[in-house]
């Protein structure tokens, strides 16, 4: 025998299991870093995926509010044709009445004034437009008063006389009716 620990034998012999566990621990290694890189890469992956369906849902988005805008003008554009077309006959009135001035005819011309203004009355009549009732109490939500004056016989708050009318559009005051107030 010889002198030499038994310990050094041991590792003189386990120099090929060193090689063999660090290609095993080495290969652990390597099969506990590659699922992460893999999962890294599908989690790119599903990011680029959805970074993309973000961006043409954006796209979708600004399509939609530049395509609503240009309906809402073309809408509006139209309203607008509809209610031009329903008055150019009330300017062909006025442009009549105006020629029968010029002619100093008095009675086609006062006559020629009220047609127009019955047209023009039923024209916005038929777009929705309604007088304001101007007559009993007074409403401040659909009337404005321009000055109480006292008035014997008259309950205070009445209404005494209209000097504007008053028009509304469906719900919409679009002008108070101005009246004068019995103080």
């Amino acid at each position: 025998m010889t002198d030499e620990p038994v310990g050094d034998a041991a590792t003189e012999e386990v120099p090929g299991l060193d090689d063999v566990e660090a290609d095993l621990i080495e290969a652990e290694v390597e099969a506990e870093v590659e699922p992460p890189l893999s999962e890294l890469e599908a989690a790119e992956a599903k990011r680029d995926e959805y970074l993309g369906d973000l961006q043409r849902l954006a796209a979708d988005f600004d399509n939609y509010r530049k395509r609503a805008l240009r309906d809402q003008h073309a809408f509006a554009t139209r309203a607008s044709e509809r209610l031009v077309t329903k008055l150019l006959p009330v300017l062909d009135d006025l442009e009549r009445a105006l020629a029968a001035a010029s002619d100093h005819e008095e009675a086609k011309v006062i006559a020629g004034v009220e047609m127009t203004r019955s047209a023009l009355a039923a024209t916005l009549a038929s777009e929705g437009l309604e007088e304001i009732d101007a007559e009993g109490a007074f409403d401040p939500h659909l009337h404005e008063a321009l000055l109480a004056q006292p008035v014997e016989g008259v309950e205070s708050g009445s209404i005494v006389q209209v000097v504007q009318r008053g028009y509304r559009l469906g719900d919409a005051v679009l002008r108070p009716a101005r009246v004068i107030v019995a103080e």
